[in-house]
């Protein structure tokens, strides 16, 4: 059996961080390409001078225009060529770490993300859209990003609502690597550049990956809503450091090679609801955690458990906490009918998964997270 693990050379993680980042950019040469949007380098600019200084680096500011397309990833490539960047550097939230990610192609990558909405900054795989926003495709690198650093006290001062999504990003990690290793299905480490070339097979998720997926949740569970309170201060604590490590790396590493299954298929089908959009990745993941339990008939003490972790920190139950307050069965069926299309994770569930089934798993969570939330199942 063939088995895939990856993950970034180097992953670090504390206050004031972004002092060292110039030691980072020494390793590879004394300039990088700096990706961020405006606001962030705003957030951070007195450290990113403090650095500058006492490494002797050059960061050239890239004019980043928001979007991860491949007109600015094309554009940014050139910039870099013509200022001779011994590195790139993604700064920031989503579009800003996936630009950089396609701007380097798999070398001399550092990503600073300023929040912990998501677990995408340790992996080796970017979002391309199109300039007006709209997606386009995904883009597979040859390797993780050679530094994840992380500033601790830069990601304490963000709106708490962004860790919060994090955890909801987080909680699908275990529930999801349990399923893929149950049915023994492929996962994204054994995905490099070149596999649609046909330079390398498919791998089942490593032992490491998933004990690193049960731990992701066990840190949620004990440390979630102390983070939480942390961040609402915008204070560093141990509770708040264990849920960033959580929500970034556990579950980054987690999901890119103990696997993904039916929570992020049932998240991408939810997308297609308009009254969702406004709601962030790991809010609609949270609700599509627990659809996936009821999918796979889970204990119902273990279902409780999520509900009550989801309650606590503030993430959804229902599908009115994701802004769907009413749902047409004609709606319904389109968004299960995505979350059932080939190429979605829900297929790694240890069982055949139809439409019908993944409608009836989104109805019976709304309704279980509905009189949860109201005290009704006790």
């Amino acid at each position: 059996m063939r088995k895939a693990f990856i993950s970034p050379t180097k992953y670090v993680q504390g206050e004031d961080e972004i002092l060292n980042l110039g030691y980072f950019v020494k390793t590879f040469g004394t300039s990088a390409l700096l990706i961020a949007h405006p606001d962030d380098v705003k957030r951070v600019k007195d450290k990113l001078e403090a650095t500058i200084n006492k490494f002797g680096i050059t960061l050239v500011e890239s004019g980043f225009h928001g979007e991860c397309s491949r007109q600015e990833v094309a554009r940014l490539q050139e910039l870099a060529k013509e200022n001779n960047c011994d590195c790139t550097i993604g700064l920031g939230g989503g579009k800003a770490i996936d630009t950089a990610k396609c701007v380097a192609a798999g070398d001399s990558l550092i990503i600073i993300p300023t929040i912990a909405a998501t677990d995408a900054p340790t992996s080796h795989s970017a979002v391309l859209y199109t300039p007006d926003g709209a997606f386009d495709d995904y883009a597979y690198f040859k390797q993780s990003p050679s530094v994840v650093l992380i500033d601790t006290t830069v990601i304490a001062q963000a709106p708490t609502r962004f860790l919060v999504s994090g955890m909801g990003d987080a909680l699908s990690t275990y529930f999801e690597a349990r399923a893929t290793a149950n049915s023994y299905s492929n996962v994204n480490a054994g995905l490099p550049c070149g596999v649609r070339e046909g330079l390398c097979g498919p791998a089942k998720g490593t032992n490491a990956a998933l004990a690193l997926a049960t731990h992701c949740y066990q840190t949620l569970l004990e440390d979630g809503v102390k983070a939480k309170v942390a961040s609402d201060c915008n204070l560093v604590t141990p509770a708040l450091e264990n849920i960033i490590e959580a929500n970034i790396l556990l579950s980054g590493l987690g999901f890119e090679s103990a696997g993904l299954a039916g929570a992020h298929a049932i998240h991408d089908g939810l997308t297609i609801l308009e009254g969702a959009h406004h709601y962030f990745h790991g809010e609609k993941v949270a609700f599509g955690t627990i659809a996936q339990l009821v999918l796979e008939n889970a204990p119902t003490e273990e279902i409780e458990e999520v509900l009550d972790f989801c309650l606590a920190v503030g993430l959804p139950v229902c599908l009115s906490d994701i802004g769907v307050d009413s749902i047409t069965q004609e709606e319904l069926m389109e968004v299960a009918r995505k979350s059932c299309i080939p190429e979605e994770s829900v297929h790694s569930m240890p069982f055949p998964v139809t439409p019908e089934a993944v409608a009836a798993a989104i109805i019976t969570a709304d309704k279980l997270g509905s009189d949860y939330k109201k005290g009704v199942i006790q």
